[in-house]
């Protein structure tokens, strides 16, 4: 049995929330403790701690992180779920934002077992440099 869509738009929103919140383990608390994430293509991480260093890093390099939540999808078990992230990096001072995605595969108590994450790198290195 699929989530309830009430169910996964509580969960997209305090996922968001924990970001805002600079929270590793609470944006890692929306995912199953086994589950696979991977952005852009790149390596998957696995698991909570994976999940949360990840999170960690972002929130350390913009500590002013505020992400909002654009729109969201959801079909069944699964979600999409589109964002902008926002703040200044701890290094430069340089203001960033760009808009990303995650596709989600939920559980039936409303987890996310898999995770496909998309942003564009280009752009995002070309506001850093």
């Amino acid at each position: 049995m699929s989530p309830r869509k009430a169910d996964v738009e509580a969960l997209i929103k305090r996922h968001v929330q924990a970001w805002c919140d600079k929270s590793p383990e609470g944006v890692a608390a929306s995912y199953t403790k086994d589950a696979v994430f991977t952005i852009n293509q790149g390596d998957p991480m696995s698991g909570h701690a994976d999940i949360a260093d990840m999170v960690r890093g972002f929130c350390d390099e913009f500590p002013d992180v505020v992400l909002t939540l654009d729109h969201s999808f959801v079909a069944g078990s699964h979600a999409v779920y589109v964002w902008t992230f926002r703040g200044h990096h701890a290094e430069t001072g340089k203001y960033a934002e760009f808009q990303g995605w995650e596709e989600w595969d939920l559980t039936d108590d409303c987890r996310v077992s898999a995770s496909l994450g998309w942003y564009d790198a280009e752009d995002y290195a070309r506001q850093l440099s």
